[in-house]
């Protein structure tokens, strides 16, 4: 009787159902199949230098704008479309691309945007005026004006570009790395993700973002995003109750230890092993964690570069301070969620709040990083789920309008880790509606730079060493990837 079958023996049927489906079932045939994260290299201070060829960034900061930023507010200047104000967008600019539900059957009238734009940096790269601390390190960041993806309402787009399919269900691209690149520390998670708290920005029309953005799917749990609290313990039931010691907590974690690897012995299933594994890093984060979420030690001056916000716990620019230390103590990836983008209405007033929350901080992201020489093996993407339409909702002559959701072309931008700073890849057309290529004709091929979230997600790979085509895991009969299916592609001409 092999492992497999003795396992089945020696539980009862329902159990075994229950725990098969998404448990033991992908736990087994990781542990029979584990594909390609068995050739990851280390280097001699146990840091990772990429799974299938040396790696330009060791580790990944992911700032994530939930809800989906205007990019023609932000970056994507058109500064012919006031002369189009309240004119219907022409049907040949649209070419019956679908929009949602609420504007399905509304006149669709342009909208300019209402921020003036800037030339910033040596090669005069045009940012909005509610980002002037960002256009500070313009030549440091690559703006990829040229991105789209299928999805259309927030949660499938979330869910797409955070794990690679918009089915929920998948493993996160933190859980991904986790898997195949292993941990560069012994006293933290690999992946930890910080959600910001709300002071300034749109506080009404927020969609929830669910645990399942970090999860791990069908891949062994242990490489879980391990959320930080933004009150009380730091991480869920950290501090040991009233009455139980250090000493007296680690005789416990002992004694259950040893059961645990009894248990093993009897049913080989990995998931024990996951169970030891994480009790013995949450010993270490009773430590760790505390130490790492102390800013008190942090000098005035940098505290002043983050801005006022960093004293208020769980802000974004306290998240991006603690996202620097997770950076210095080598946690692989790190997740920021700030939310609030979704302007349907009252967009100018409340994109000066949003920006307000996360201008300063992630520019100091980058001159922080840089001054402590962690910005070359550092990779920082910014980012929503998808882009803003051109035309708007509501009364436009009134700053109550908004824009509905675009999947068509969107701005994310990328700094350090390898990428060429300074730079703008691919272009959209006089509505910001469209990708085009050099001919100004519509397109969505990545020859003509047209940038899919499945090819940032490669290129994200990529600059960690890994191969997005031969980092698998088998499930459900077949050999589950990241950027899935569908061809993917590293966008290398943003590549240093």
């Amino acid at each position: 009787m092999n492992d497999f079958e003795r396992l089945q023996a020696m539980q009862s049927r329902r159990t075994f159902l229950n725990r098969s489906g998404m448990g033991i079932g992908a736990a087994v045939m990781g542990s029979m199949f584990p594909g390609t994260a068995s050739a990851e290299t280390t280097n001699g201070t146990g840091g990772k230098v990429g799974l299938h060829f040396p790696a330009k960034a060791k580790r990944v900061i992911f700032l994530f704008m939930a809800g989906a930023p205007s990019q023609l507010d932000l970056f994507d200047y058109k500064p012919d479309l006031h002369k189009m104000f309240k004119e219907p967008l022409p049907d040949s600019v649209r070419d019956g691309q679908r929009v949602t539900a609420m504007t399905r059957n509304a006149t669709k009238l342009i909208q300019p945007s209402k921020f003036k734009f800037h030339q910033r940096g040596k090669n005069g790269i045009f940012m909005s005026e509610l980002l002037p601390h960002l256009s500070t390190v313009v030549d440091d960041v690559c703006l990829i004006k040229s991105m789209y993806t299928d999805a259309i309402n927030h949660d499938p787009g979330k869910t797409l570009i955070n794990t690679g399919s918009e089915i929920p269900g998948k493993p996160s691209m933190g859980a991904w790395l986790s898997y195949g690149l292993g941990s560069m520390n012994e006293n933290l998670p690999d992946f930890m993700v910080l959600n910001s708290a709300f002071w300034s920005g749109d506080k009404r029309n927020v969609q929830a973002l669910y645990a399942r953005l970090w999860g791990t799917g069908f891949l062994p749990s242990k490489h879980q995003g391990v959320s930080l609290q933004p009150t009380g313990d730091p991480v869920l039931f950290l501090s040991n109750p009233n009455g139980v010691t250090e000493s007296s907590r680690r005789k416990m974690l002992d004694v259950v230890g040893e059961l645990n690897k009894h248990h093993f012995d009897e049913f080989h299933d990995p998931e024990i092993e996951t169970t030891i594994s994480q009790q013995e890093m949450a010993f270490r984060m009773q430590a760790s964690v505390p130490e790492l979420t102390d800013i008190s030690n942090e000098p005035q001056h940098v505290l002043d570069l983050y801005g006022p916000e960093v004293t208020k716990s769980g802000s974004f620019a306290r998240n991006c301070l603690l996202a620097r230390r997770m950076a210095e103590r080598n946690v692989r990836f790190i997740q920021l969620y700030h939310r609030g983008w979704d302007h349907h209405a009252g967009l100018p007033n409340k994109l000066v709040a949003q920006c307000y929350d996360i201008d300063q901080p992630a520019a100091a992201l980058i001159k922080d990083l840089k001054q402590r020489g962690l910005f070359d093996d550092t990779l920082i993407v910014f980012g929503g789920e998808f882009g803003r339409t051109t035309f708007g909702q509501g009364n436009l002559s009134r700053d109550d309008y908004g824009r509905d959701h675009h999947p068509r072309c969107f701005t994310a931008w990328l700094a350090g880790g390898g990428i060429k700073g300074g730079i703008v890849h691919g272009q959209t057309d006089d509505y910001s509606y469209n990708i085009v290529d050099s001919n100004g004709q519509k397109t969505t091929k990545f020859e003509d730079d047209a940038v899919h979230v499945r090819d940032l997600n490669a290129t994200i790979l990529h600059q960690l060493g890994v191969d997005h085509e031969q980092l698998s895991f088998p499930f459900q009969g077949l050999d589950q990837r990241l950027t899935g299916v569908v061809k993917a592609h590293v966008v290398r001409k943003i590549l240093a």
